[in-house]
């Protein structure tokens, strides 16, 4: 069972370029989507075999996320249930007969750090939703969670050090979260492999010296790390700033 992430970052722009191609070379079982940064009606993007899911911010342009998915989900939902975080359009959750799989679009503590507190809260509530579905059933979690993990995700560690994305509190909570029960699965198969990213910066051709950040991510409830059988990350796409990320169970 294939599965894709990809923060489009403007899904109306990444249809102009090359979207429907990957979107069938790709032929996911589930292809979500982060960003997508439009609301109801503006784009009728329909593939034959799936149906979709949407979750749009209440403000226009804006965040937003989608899930196309070939397997009839059992229920969907959107939002984590708590008002504060829910009218941003960051969360879509498939409940399927074996998993839940929930794709959410972390929000960024920007610059200098004046979202960070929001961040943290967010982090905790967002943490207690996937414990409650883990609870459960096994949770696959995908998407643009704006962190790198560790210093091996992002080429220059030393001088990003408490940027947004970097700091010690966003690190620790994804570290809280793995400690909770789930698994990062391109780390779970590939625990030292350098140079991998999956966002570059418009600037300084940052893509092209490939000077990244690995912030997209899958993880896992620890219980299915037997049936990881591929996690990879899509460098040879493009279209976005941010590139695809997969996972393949069995």
């Amino acid at each position: 069972m294939k599965f894709i992430s990809w923060n489009v970052n403007g899904l109306r722009a990444v249809v102009g370029k090359n979207f429907r191609e990957v979107f069938e070379e790709l032929n996911a079982d589930f292809f979500c989507l982060q960003e997508t940064k439009m609301q109801a009606g503006q784009l009728d993007l329909a593939f034959p075999g799936y149906q979709s899911f949407w979750n749009y911010a209440d403000k226009k342009g804006y965040s937003g996320t989608a899930i196309y998915t070939r397997h009839q989900p059992l229920a969907v939902t959107y939002g984590i249930g708590i008002d504060e975080h829910d009218h941003e359009g960051r969360v879509v959750t498939l409940e399927m007969e074996d998993f839940f799989l929930v794709c959410v679009y972390t929000p960024n503590s920007q610059d200098g750090l004046r979202r960070l507190d929001y961040r943290m809260q967010w982090e905790d509530d967002f943490r207690a939703y996937l414990l409650a579905l883990d609870s459960r059933k096994p949770v696959i979690v995908c998407g643009d969670l704006n962190v790198a993990h560790q210093e091996i995700d992002l080429k220059n560690p030393k001088t990003n050090r408490m940027n947004a994305g970097f700091t010690d509190e966003e690190r620790g909570r994804m570290t809280a979260l793995l400690g909770a029960g789930f698994i990062d699965t391109f780390r779970h198969l590939h625990p030292t492999q350098e140079g991998i990213y999956s966002w570059w910066s418009y600037r300084f051709r940052a893509r092209e010296k490939n000077v990244g950040w690995r912030i997209d991510y899958f993880l896992a409830s620890e219980r299915l790390a037997p049936r990881v059988r591929e996690a990879n990350i899509l460098t040879e796409i493009t279209g976005s700033d941010h590139c695809p990320v997969e996972l393949i169970l069995d």
